[in-house]
């Protein structure tokens, strides 16, 4: 992975040579004497492999939590499979927010639900989006503060993974043009 950082730097830097040519160029000369900004390049703490070792452990603690979560609020009876709850697509809540605004705020005469997303074919072979409740735990007014807490916490940690799994998608995916 080092050398694609090295490709980068080096990339980085004939993009900056070329914009500061065109900008010598392209600028009209001026009377007015320019005030350069310097920025001091920090060097980096740790290396690439370092990094993928952190996040590896994060990642680790996080599915573990999440197979816990998983069994706690008994998702396994609707996906048996603990490894497929991550081929959907994403995964939402109905009845608790989750946005800045409105986060772990139960509405009021709704009903609690874990919802997957997947996107299955339909009859003309067209790709549609496909709702699948994974758990369903009653009215807003009766849920407990610790249950709702568990749920968000899955619902979170699930697309944590999901993102970890996204980004080990492209790191695949430059590994090949590295090669190419």
């Amino acid at each position: 992975m080092a050398s694609s950082l090295d490709k980068l730097k080096a990339l980085t830097s004939l993009l900056e040579d070329k914009l500061e040519e065109k900008q010598k160029v392209s600028s009209p000369p001026s009377s007015e004497p320019k005030q350069v900004k310097i920025i001091e390049k920090k060097p980096v703490s740790k290396s690439i492999s370092e990094i993928d070792i952190d996040c590896g452990n994060v990642r680790e603690e996080n599915t573990k939590r999440v197979k816990q979560l998983y069994e706690k609020l008994k998702i396994f009876e609707k996906s048996p499979d603990f490894e497929n709850i991550f081929i959907y697509k994403a995964m939402n809540l109905s009845g608790i927010g989750l946005k800045d605004e409105d986060f772990a705020q139960v509405r009021e005469g709704k009903y609690i639900q874990i919802i997957a997303i997947t996107y299955e074919p339909d009859k003309h072979g067209k790709k549609k989006a496909k709702n699948i409740s994974l758990g369903y735990f009653g009215k807003a007014e009766t849920l407990e503060n610790e249950l709702k807490n568990e749920i968000i916490e899955f619902v979170l940690r699930w697309r944590y993974e999901k993102a970890f799994q996204n980004v080990e998608h492209y790191k695949d995916l430059i590994a090949r043009i590295e090669t190419a």
